[in-house]
């Protein structure tokens, strides 16, 4: 998504309020609690944390120690609006980046998609050894192919994923999945319906990819909650689910 300043200025002003923020940054807070209970000083590094929402977020929880890395100058920009510790960097030259930097979570949201088959191995890489002992690396990643459309298009996704695509890099890094769901189910069909249609308007030319637009925008409130509570419910639920447009995953070493 480097390059597309409008994106990140969206990103930045909705991340608080749209229902697919808060529910993964809810996700990331409650891998966290099962890992370190009420501990609010461990170290806690966001590798690609964008525009600052989720650093945000968990400095409201009271999370005390929190870094991130980004490799996009108007996202950095914007994290320093919100007053966070954010350093500007290349993770495709983070193996190189402070080497001996240890951390008792690692959060890379949504940043594995920009990186190819070649790149994204020596990134997990740099990420596992940064992990302290008991440390655990959290990560939400875009799932499926069928659920490409025109977001993918607006923000230069490149890749999608399934559970089966991170097993051979993690086994390679020492790293043991403890979770791994797909999410939102209950919402699948209707994202699933949204991205094909979008991906019509594509092929037939009705939409130029150079215009396409983003799923990051603010519904009517009403629906913006509703879609929240659905998704809140379906994580309270259902442990894990075994289909959806996000993947999100724990792991330690």
């Amino acid at each position: 998504m480097i390059g597309r300043s409008e994106e990140y200025e969206k990103m930045f002003r909705l991340e608080g309020q749209l229902w697919w923020y808060r529910s993964l940054h809810e996700r990331v807070e409650k891998a966290l609690q099962n890992r370190f209970g009420q501990r609010r000083d461990i170290t806690i590094l966001d590798a690609g944390c964008g525009t600052g929402g989720l650093l945000d977020f968990l400095r409201r929880q009271g999370y005390t120690n929190l870094r991130g890395l980004d490799g996009s100058t108007d996202a950095v920009t914007f994290c320093r609006e919100r007053n966070l510790s954010v350093t500007f960097v290349n993770l495709n030259e983070l193996t190189s980046f402070e080497p001996d930097g240890q951390y008792d979570a690692i959060i890379c949201n949504d940043v594995f998609c920009y990186f190819t088959a070649n790149e994204l191995p020596p990134l997990v890489s740099a990420l596992a050894r940064r992990l302290r002992t008991n440390g655990i690396l959290v990560t939400n990643n875009n799932a499926f192919k069928l659920f490409r459309g025109e977001h993918d298009v607006a923000v230069g996704i490149i890749r999608r994923f399934v559970l089966a695509d991170f097993k051979p890099v993690c086994a390679d890094n020492g790293l043991h999945i403890h979770l791994a769901t797909y999410w939102s189910f209950v919402l699948s069909p209707l994202i699933l319906l949204v991205r094909q249609w979008q991906r019509l308007q594509l092929a037939l030319g009705w939409h130029k990819p150079e215009e396409a637009q983003s799923d990051v925008y603010l519904p009517h409130p009403l629906v913006n909650e509703t879609l929240y509570r659905l998704v809140r419910a379906e994580q309270t639920l259902i442990r894990r689910t075994p289909f959806g447009s996000s993947l999100f995953m724990v792991m330690s070493r």
